[in-house]
């Protein structure tokens, strides 16, 4: 199969008090899109900050508190996504959540879900300077993983990851034909950091570039009070391809609630580039390294 079904959400980080009500608004929001077709659904990074809003208000509100607060409520959480990607089947991005190592560090990380259950999870590489400087975050150890789904090869770079050419270019040479990027920024330099860091990616490698943002405001949460940023889906520029590089994208950088991007995409068209597009950028990569 290389026509896939995408769907990359625009996603609100409302506050959700109770488990029950959180597992009606997932399974909820993951079913709007499934009606619509969907074969891979993505949410942002740090979608799984939500789950704080099950923590009291004064934990809630506290930046270490919120992250210390949902440990105990990730392992549900990995369940009831699995659980969907199972019963629908999909091949399931869930977003990021930190998460607490045995070394005693937090890490970003961004769980895969597919029809048979888990298939593994990606570490962010490389820290903002929120997470560096205020948060505590620390860097993924595991380096960049190719995962093998029934959709075709797919990798993750999470948010700030997609501005360095070296880590989407390791997982082209992995044989990844789409990446995931979910993506939380508070401001449109922010969003526009990502979006253009992944329309590069996306040509350096020939390849496509799935984006999810946070959006709205979530006055309610220290870390995702402000959020701004467009679902999308990035192509290179080339034949059978838009001139602009964008696929799909939402009409707007912030929303009132979460909204679903749904785009259809032959990845076929875009392999295709590799050996009759205009251009080589794949292929011509190694040639910057010897002037």
């Amino acid at each position: 199969m290389t026509t896939l079904t995408l769907a990359a959400c625009q996603y609100k980080i409302d506050l959700i008090e109770t488990w029950e009500d959180y597992v009606l608004h997932l399974t909820g929001l993951v079913h709007q899109a499934v009606e619509r077709g969907a074969k891979l659904v993505l949410l942002p990074e740090y979608a799984g900050l939500v789950l704080a809003g099950q923590l009291d208000p004064q934990t809630r509100s506290d930046l270490h508190g919120s992250i210390a607060g949902i440990q105990p409520l990730i392992p549900a959480w990995v369940k009831l996504c699995e659980e969907l990607a199972r019963t629908h089947p999909i091949v399931f991005q869930p977003g990021s959540a930190p998460v607490l190592d045995p070394d005693g560090q937090y890490r970003n990380r961004a769980f895969l879900f597919g029809p048979d259950g888990l298939i593994g999870h990606q570490d962010k590489i490389i820290m903002t300077r929120f997470e560096r400087e205020q948060w505590g975050i620390a860097a993924g150890r595991d380096g960049l993983t190719a995962f093998d789904t029934p959709l075709g090869k797919l990798g993750i770079l999470i948010c700030y990851d997609n501005e360095f050419p070296m880590l989407a270019h390791g997982l082209a040479e992995q044989g990844v034909d789409l990446i995931l990027a979910p993506s939380c920024t508070d401001t449109l330099a922010g969003a526009y950091r990502v979006r253009i860091g992944a329309q590069a990616r996306a040509l350096e490698n020939q390849i496509a570039v799935l984006a999810s943002p946070t959006a709205g405001t979530a006055p309610w949460s220290p870390a995702l009070d402000e959020n701004r940023g467009r679902a999308a889906l990035y192509v290179p520029s080339d034949y059978g391809m838009p001139p602009n590089g964008i696929y799909a994208e939402s009409e707007s950088d912030t929303v009132e609630e979460s909204h679903w991007l749904i785009t259809e995409i032959d990845l076929d068209m875009v392999r295709r580039l590799r050996t009759e597009g205009q251009v080589a950028t794949r292929r011509d990569w190694p040639e910057q390294f010897g002037v």
